[in-house]
């Protein structure tokens, strides 16, 4: 049995991310050429590893996030370009970190640096890359912006100290998974919409809509994140499907089907995730139970609230072909389940 990941509103169109893509085309070329000149270094290893997952693909989502907010804005394109570039470089250090902290072996369909070049050589590319990107904060001379962008990155940081605590703990509320990702995940989609109007110079209302329409549609992305490590595919999600089971996490369908399951299914996911002891046939099972307490659903549930939220966060906002692009990025982000 598998878990059908499925929306009502099915037969309407389905969004995309090619609004996105357009809008920020220009900028996003820009953020590439930069990202090339920055990770440039005389010690030969830094390009190679750092150029290993930045050529690698992903969906760029939170640099474009800035660069559309910019637009929206009216901001100056240059100082959002090299923003939306350090941005990029915050994502990919913690990707550097996590897969080392997570032990993780696939990273958006290959090997992950760690298995190529060794742990040591992973975190200290993603240390050069985070030194890179506070430069660039620097460059553009805006305190406030640096003061966003800093304030993310510690918070990013505690966001997943905090889920060390959570990886292995059954006991984890929904409250508390909450908080990680608001930290590990919301903080930097946030920060990256909000540094938009700052350039702008726009007021504190401003800046707080644009905060909060980073924050949640980063709450909702992570949340289809998780629904997709049990229902998706590994083209959807850059890596194989079924890692968060196989790593012990505790994601939130894991949260909601330990509370609703029997206690057979709690023993199972304690032996499974706790234990770490993993049989044959143990992923399709947890699937299974997932789908039996609708655990899945109930968490794409969940994320459209937050994506709702955020798209309430910019209906104030004058229509342009940036607002439709960032509006249309929530459902996206969303509909990636289906």
């Amino acid at each position: 049995m598998g878990v059908v990941l499925s929306f009502e509103d099915s037969e309407e169109r389905r969004a995309s991310i090619e609004p996105l893509l357009k809008v920020t085309a220009a900028g996003m070329a820009e953020v590439n050429r930069i990202a090339v000149e920055k990770t440039g270094s005389d010690v030969k290893l830094i390009p190679e590893v750092a150029r290993y997952l930045i050529d690698s693909g992903g969906k760029r989502l939170r640099p474009m996030l800035t660069i559309a907010a910019a637009q929206a804005c009216d901001a100056p394109a240059d100082a959002a370009v090299k923003l939306a570039t350090a941005v990029e470089f915050m994502h990919t250090a913690t990707l550097f970190h996590d897969d080392v902290v997570d032990e993780s072996n696939t990273r958006r369909g290959k090997q992950t640096a760690r298995l190529v070049w060794g742990n040591q050589e992973s975190v200290l590319v993603g240390d050069f890359l985070l030194g890179q990107a506070f430069k660039m904060m620097v460059e553009v001379g805006s305190l406030e912006a640096l003061d966003v962008l800093s304030t993310a990155a510690c918070t990013i940081a505690e966001g997943e100290v905090l889920q060390l605590g959570t990886a292995k703990n059954t006991d984890t509320t929904e409250d508390e998974y909450l908080d990680v990702i608001r930290g590990k995940t919301a903080a930097l989609f946030s920060a990256a919409a909000e540094v938009g109007p700052i350039l702008a110079g726009s007021d504190r209302s401003v800046r707080a809509a644009f905060r909060s329409y980073g924050a949640n549609l980063g709450i909702a992305f992570q949340l289809i994140d998780d629904a997709l490590d049990y229902g998706g595919t590994s083209a959807q999600l850059g890596k194989n499907v079924g890692d968060d089971f196989r790593e012990g996490k505790v994601t939130l369908p894991i949260v909601l089907a330990y509370r609703r399951g029997t206690a057979d299914d709690r023993a199972f996911w304690q032996r499974s995730l706790i234990e770490g002891s993993i049989e044959e046939g143990d992923l399709e099972r947890a699937i299974s139970l997932l789908d039996r307490t609708k655990a899945i659903a109930d968490t794409i549930e969940r994320a459209r609230h937050y994506g709702a939220m955020a798209t309430d966060a910019l209906a104030w906002l004058p229509e342009s072909a940036s607002k439709s692009a960032l509006l249309e990025a929530v459902r996206f982000s969303i509909e990636r389940a289906h």
